[in-house]
């Protein structure tokens, strides 16, 4: 089955509300939707975070397609790496293994869509099996204000979420209001997370971690700069008995790797966009495991595309944690049509729809197609 055709359609996902975090205010998801048409009549379909903005991922997609068209689809992951040593080192520009993964995950993700629709099962079934049936997820607190936020844990611990996960970060007094909220909103009925997205230095984040201590947060996922390193976290988890998650420090199996040796993290947040997909997620989950830590799905700017990817790749993955991210929910329309991935009891069962296990709303892409042409004029 050989690879006829690549179709890349900038899209820009509108989000319900805007989205409040330590790095600022985000209003949609930025991606590109790309669909792998074979000779076989199959056609895959994956999508690529655009973020910051589309340009730099379409350029870096146009000049890579032509290696692709007319190669076997079963070759991908190698002629996505040729790729690699083509443009970004043999070129000289220098090594950018992250925005490049960035860039190509979403080409090995319809790769594989493509691949299971022909052999009509699951991915799931393609990667040797599951070992669950469903992935557990948390609610995400969304809202500017701390009423807002405490409203919406309320709701949230009524949906069935056993875990709720918060940003932070966003200034000492704020982030321990939002906090104080939640907890006079739900109590102690559910785990809560934190992350601070790298708002801290390094004596702050002690500073914090002594003030969140007694509002019982679970981890405190990546609290300070991804430049200080494993080390940094390391310091970190040193001094303070409240667990520490990595996330932007960690995007390959060789950073998972650094991190379980310096023995950085409680857990890794990892999603298949960093990792440049399927295959080396599964990698570095398998890192992570040897060393006896879990991993716990990312989520990006996204659609849900990914949701369904994902899904498909963490029930193959024995170390998977029990309270993951998704980020479709914050889309004012999905993209997706089926499966439903409206978590029930804070949980998605795995589907068994061929390939990446879901379908699109065309329409819907439509719509979405429509807002990009519509913010790029404005834009420009």
């Amino acid at each position: 089955m050989n690879i006829k055709d690549i179709r890349l359609t900038p899209l820009h996902c509108t989000f319900k509300q805007p989205y409040h975090w330590s790095q600022g205010v985000t209003y949609g998801a930025p991606v590109v939707l790309i669909e792998i048409e074979t000779d076989a009549g199959v056609t895959g379909i994956g999508e690529c975070s655009a973020s910051p903005t589309h340009a730099p991922i379409l350029a870096i997609l146009e000049d890579a397609l032509p290696r692709f068209i007319g190669q076997s689809i079963y070759d991908v992951n190698q002629l996505i790496w040729s790729y690699y040593q083509y443009g970004f080192n043999a070129k000289g520009i220098g090594r950018a293994p992250r925005y490049f993964s960035q860039a190509m995950a979403g080409i090995e993700l319809a790769a594989w869509d493509a691949i299971g629709k022909q052999a009509k099962l699951p991915l799931h079934q393609l990667l040797g099996g599951k070992v669950r049936d469903k992935i557990e997820y948390f609610g995400f607190l969304q809202g500017n204000t701390p009423e807002e936020i405490g409203a919406h844990s309320e709701q949230l611990a009524r949906d069935g979420f056993k875990v709720l996960y918060v940003k932070v970060g966003r200034g000492n007094e704020l982030d321990i209001a939002i906090l104080r909220e939640i907890r006079k909103a739900v109590g102690d009925r559910v785990r809560l997370r934190l992350d601070a997205n790298e708002a801290w230095d390094m004596l702050n984040a002690r500073r914090m971690f002594e003030a969140l201590k007694p509002f019982d947060p679970e981890f405190i996922e990546q609290p300070v700069s991804a430049s200080t390193g494993p080390e940094g976290l390391a310091r970190l988890r040193a001094v303070t008995n409240i667990p520490i998650a990595a996330d932007q420090t960690v995007y390959s199996a060789e950073d998972v790797y650094d991190i379980v040796r310096c023995r950085s993290a409680d857990v890794i947040v990892l999603g298949m966009h960093e990792t440049c997909g399927i295959l080396r997620y599964r990698k570095a989950a398998a890192v992570a495991e040897a060393a006896g830590v879990n991993i716990c799905i990312h989520g990006i700017f996204e659609t849900g595309i990914t949701t369904a990817a994902t899904i498909q790749v963490a029930a193959t993955i024995n170390n998977l944690d029990n309270g993951n991210q998704i980020m479709w929910q914050l889309l004012k329309e999905d993209i997706v049509s089926r499966p439903n991935l409206v978590p029930k009891d804070g949980a998605l069962p795995v589907s068994n729809l061929p390939g990446l296990g879901f379908e699109l709303n065309y329409d819907a892409v439509n719509r979405a197609k429509d807002a990009y042409a519509k913010l790029r004029t404005q834009v420009v």
